[in-house]
């Protein structure tokens, strides 16, 4: 898969910030967006054909129809939009989430205080792959829950079905993010039955910035009416009839305003690289790249679950004292890495090779 990607020098195991580029990136581009513009003296109807382009890919990849996706700049705008759209239901104006989502989403949810929710955080230390951690905080006056399926910094994978079906039993809104686990871990919406799933394609989908996107369950669009609205959220954006707003039927509503396109022609691309490749494939060679590197450590130093079906792609270790030594090594090894407070983040994908692995396993303290 070398050729496949446009690899920097040295090892890259940053995919759980930015994947890299795939190789045909350009030319995909110039046809889909650049020669439409410089051929057609209205490029929007090519445009938007790019854009549900964009959605059938999400649907082929996520066992979804392409009509239940709305494409966001990013997670933090779908996640507003959601939660300044659902309905009112008495007795409950509480929002819950974890300490150990990732910020941005807590900056949203603090916000909602604004129109009248109380935020309800489930603690940093508590164990979210439990179940029963959940049911003790989606109480009768939760409205709604955020879910994020694997953790940015241990890569624990959270049991999303088993939260959404414990949520919907109890008449509460769920929100699953993927941003960490979409293009390494298989996903079919139709198991979870979330009421809403947002993502994005800058990680290991490798698609870059600006192309996010929320997924709307049938079942909930018609109860939403979203307050950030524009033409495209319209039934007919081309009505052009200022007195006359009509939510679209599906999750188009959710859009706004003017979109942006680039972001969606470059991400579609990528998409379709990963479904090309196969999603299985990169995730069993993510398992047994990440298994090598789990193998080599002390499992006191593990900050990420070790069975395959409790974490997502990226392994994170913390050796305490001896940290600083160990990404000094992995620097002078070429090792692109990055730390958090949890520990060290290594993230292998289908273009990282085995001997590039023995490398890294070079740089650790040996278990």
């Amino acid at each position: 898969m070398d050729k496949a990607f446009i690899k920097p020098d040295g090892i890259y195991l940053l995919n759980h910030s930015v994947g890299l580029l795939p190789a045909g990136t350009r030319r995909y581009v110039d046809r889909h967006f650049f020669d439409i513009w410089e051929s057609q003296a209205q490029p929007w109807n090519a445009w938007i054909e790019e854009t549900e382009s964009f959605k059938t890919s999400l649907g082929r990849l996520l066992n979804a129809a392409a009509g239940d996706f709305c494409p966001q700049t990013n997670i933090s705008s779908a996640i507003t939009k959601i939660l300044y759209s659902l309905p009112d239901k008495a007795g409950r104006k509480t929002l819950v989430l974890s300490e150990q989502d990732f910020p941005s989403t807590g900056f949203v949810f603090d916000r909602a205080r604004l129109q009248g929710y109380r935020v309800k955080f489930i603690p940093r230390d508590a164990d979210l792959l439990d179940t029963d951690t959940w049911k003790a905080y989606l109480s009768d006056d939760v409205l709604c829950v955020f879910i994020t399926h694997v953790l940015s910094n241990t890569s624990a994978r959270v049991p999303v079905g088993d939260i959404t079906a414990l949520a919907a039993g109890r008449g509460i809104v769920s929100i699953v993010d993927i941003a960490q686990s979409v293009g390494v871990v298989p996903i079919d919406l139709q198991r979870w039955q979330a009421d809403f799933v947002v993502g994005s394609c800058v990680k290991w989908l490798c698609g870059g910035p600006g192309a996010g996107y929320l997924w709307a369950n049938p079942a909930m669009v018609a109860k939403c009416n979203p307050v950030d609205v524009g033409w495209f959220s319209h039934d007919n954006p081309f009505a052009f009839d200022i007195h006359d707003f009509r939510y679209a039927a599906d999750a188009r509503r959710f859009w706004g305003g003017t979109p942006a396109v680039l972001p969606f022609v470059v991400a579609d691309h990528s998409i379709q690289v990963a479904l090309s490749v196969g999603i299985e494939k990169i995730r069993a060679h993510n398992i047994e790249l990440t298994r090598a590197l789990m193998d080599a450590v002390d499992p006191a130093c593990l900050r990420t679950p070790p069975g395959p079906g409790e974490r997502g792609g990226t392994v994170v270790v913390d050796f305490a004292d001896r940290q600083p030594l160990v990404e000094q090594r992995l620097k002078s090894a070429g090792v692109h890495f990055d730390s958090r407070a949890s520990g060290i983040r290594l993230s292998p994908h289908i273009y990282t090779g085995r001997t590039e692995i023995d490398t890294v396993v070079a740089c650790l303290p040996v278990s």
